[in-house]
């Protein structure tokens, strides 16, 4: 699960695009989460969060993958184009003197194998637009996730991922310039195309009621390459961060 303020026009993108006649399946609801403020993980943050996963025809809104279409759907692999959310950050606090970066969406592509419902690999590549002058860039990730029942109705998956980036989406978040290091005190660093991080996350889903469940998950964050590397993860950051979510569902 992943913080969006813009869930609710993606959301409106699928209810537009799609075209099912048996309409939408799957699980809504809203949550709070404890994160890193930014990828360096300068600061933790607690914020409140949308949850969804939801499939109608050839189109899935998820809270961490965004809104796909499967536009290929055959003998367990589906591709096809993606768009989804990217946070940007506010240069305050101990990232005073650096460069605020703007709320991005990701436009992109991916593949998956998914021969069974309980586990799937996949990769996605795209493109950071709506960026600042400079910033955004190209970034993906690849990886897989298992589920399995563990009595009483609960649900657990594991899902291992790791993330990498080009030089300029890198450096958006990872690299100081001159004159940032003079307003910041942070070294100058330039950050290079690579992967960013390795991801471990493990998520459950409580049932409550009929229709209702308690869905959480934690994941640990370690960043790697150019990334843990910068100036900003070695002064103020942490190359070890972890978050905590969870969200009330409700399954229609």
């Amino acid at each position: 699960m992943k913080t969006s303020l813009s869930a609710f026009v993606l959301f409106t993108l699928l209810s537009a695009g799609a075209h099912a006649a048996d309409g939408p399946s799957g699980e809504a609801g809203v949550g709070v989460g404890y994160q890193p403020y930014d990828p360096s993980g300068s600061r933790y943050q607690t914020v409140p969060l949308p949850y969804f996963d939801v499939d109608w025809g050839d189109f899935s809104l998820d809270t961490d993958d965004g809104l796909t279409w499967n536009a290929l759907n055959a003998n367990g692999w589906t591709a096809g184009p993606f768009i989804n959310y990217l946070p940007g950050r506010n240069a305050n606090g101990s990232l005073r003197g650096l460069r605020d970066v703007s709320d991005m969406a990701q436009l992109g592509g991916f593949v998956q194998y998914s021969p069974a419902d309980f586990w799937r690999l996949y990769v996605q590549v795209g493109q950071a637009v709506g960026a600042a002058g400079g910033q955004g860039g190209v970034l993906g990730q690849v990886g897989g996730e298992l589920g399995y029942p563990l009595g009483f109705g609960i649900i657990g998956s594991s899902q291992l991922s790791a993330h990498f980036a080009d030089g300029r989406q890198m450096s958006t978040f990872f690299g100081v310039n001159a004159s940032e290091a003079q307003a910041s005190g942070i070294a100058r660093y330039n950050a290079s195309g690579g992967f960013q991080n390795v991801t471990l996350t493990q998520n459950f889903e409580f049932p409550l009621a009929q229709h209702w469940s308690l869905v959480a998950s934690a994941s640990w964050i370690r960043l790697v390459g150019s990334a843990a590397d910068s100036s900003i993860v070695k002064e103020i950051g942490d190359v070890n961060q972890g978050t905590v979510q969870t969200a009330v569902s409700y399954k229609f």
